[in-house]
């Protein structure tokens, strides 16, 4: 394919097309590169490949041409430099740690993340002398006042999981940059068609290809992106090392998931935003957390910050875990299991699956009850989902 430079292109045009450079066989769709090494016209060319003087393959744990199409097009739709690609969202979120930290260091962490990052802060780089303190997503105050002079990033997810709480990423960048931090946002549940968290003065996001880019559930995979010097510098190496390597298969299914992204995206935003509304006028909710409602508490940042709403959407019921259980066990269509970002909408119990290897002292800190059901709203007919939900209320 001829050289563009896709900057100039729209979102949507870069998810279709950018990235591909076809082969002399001129296939139409990008292909698989299954090959683990590669072969070179010289021992001259392969010294200059090992040692970084000429661009060009070397091996597929770090360099693959299926790989670096979907790296290449990740990073433009998030208005990233550069982006790597890794096994999965949560060897993304280690990487970044083991490129970035150091024994002594310390992390400011929201306590609105995934059980799993939580645990990866506490219990693995904990182990090796790296300091963490975790603060409430929203408060700024705290957030400044967690940082210490061995601060070396914030991290943070928003919209939250599972409670889709919305951070100020400018504010917290603008907070992060006066201390001489660096910003780190896993942006899986907007993806960059709903939110550019780099544009907004992020210096690194984390995403889980896994979600919404996939978007069928098939494949396991993650990435980090960021300016050119911050990956080059700090995270290649540690893939190159280390070898997370996302396969060249599964980038092959991520680029085919970015080429329907915004579409999808956009009826997953409908759905989830009808069947918000909808579930506040239910009886034996508590309450119903989802950034499109005005009832939600950073509603005006997530207009200005978000193209849209999301899918996930969130709602405590007052029955506790006994009624939340019974909920989920009688629906008929809707799949009971923790991953989202599927086509298929899918429900869990937070307190007891994504989060159920936390404390019950830490679900309360976060804010994670017993009573809390999570939704990631699919693309079925949204009245057969409310009539699949209504069968446990």
């Amino acid at each position: 394919m001829t050289d563009f430079d896709w900057r100039d292109y729209s979102l949507e045009t870069q998810a279709i097309r950018a990235g591909q450079r076809r082969t002399h066989e001129d296939e139409h769709s990008i292909p698989i590169f299954a090959t683990s090494s590669y072969v070179f016209e010289s021992a001259e060319q392969a010294s200059l490949r090992f040692t970084g003087k000429q661009p060009g393959n070397i091996y597929s744990r770090f360099t693959n041409p299926t790989v670096s199409a979907f790296q290449q097009r990740l990073a433009l739709m998030e208005r990233g430099e550069r982006c790597l690609a890794f096994s999965s969202g949560m060897a993304a979120i280690m990487a970044v740690g083991m490129a970035l930290l150091k024994a002594g260091d310390h992390v400011v962490c929201s306590r609105s993340v995934f059980g799993n990052t939580v645990l990866t802060f506490q219990n693995y780089f904990g182990k090796f002398g790296v300091a963490c303190d975790f603060v409430g997503l929203t408060d700024l105050s705290a957030w400044e006042a967690a940082i210490q002079p061995n601060t070396r990033f914030l991290f943070l997810e928003t919209p939250s999981n599972p409670l889709i709480e919305i951070a100020d990423i400018q504010a917290l960048a603008d907070i992060a940059h006066r201390h001489g931090c660096l910003l780190v946002v896993d942006n899986c549940f907007c993806t960059p068609v709903l939110q550019q968290p780099l544009a907004l003065g992020a210096d690194l996001v984390v995403q889980s290809a896994t979600k919404f880019i996939d978007g069928h559930g098939r494949c396991v995979g993650g990435a980090v992106i960021g300016s050119e010097e911050l990956i080059e510098k700090d995270i290649y190496p540690y893939l190159r090392t280390g070898g997370a390597s996302m396969s060249p298969f599964n980038a092959w299914v991520f680029l085919s998931g970015l080429e329907t992204l915004a579409i999808r995206m956009k009826a997953h935003c409908d759905n989830a935003f009808t069947l918000a509304a909808w579930l506040e006028t239910q009886p034996g909710i508590a309450k119903v957390h989802y950034p499109g409602l005005a009832s939600h508490a950073q509603h005006e940042l997530a207009r200005r910050q978000q193209s849209h709403f999301g899918a996930v959407v969130s709602f405590e019921l007052t029955g506790g875990k006994e009624q939340a259980w019974k909920l989920i066990d009688a629906t008929r269509m809707l799949s009971i299991t923790a991953n989202l970002g599927d086509v298929k909408t899918t429900i869990t119990h937070p307190a007891t699956t994504t989060h159920g290897r936390l404390s019950p002292e830490a679900r309360a800190e976060a804010g994670i009850t017993d009573g809390l059901v999570r939704v990631s709203v699919g693309l079925e007919n949204i009245e057969d989902i409310k009539a699949d939900l209504l069968r446990g209320f």
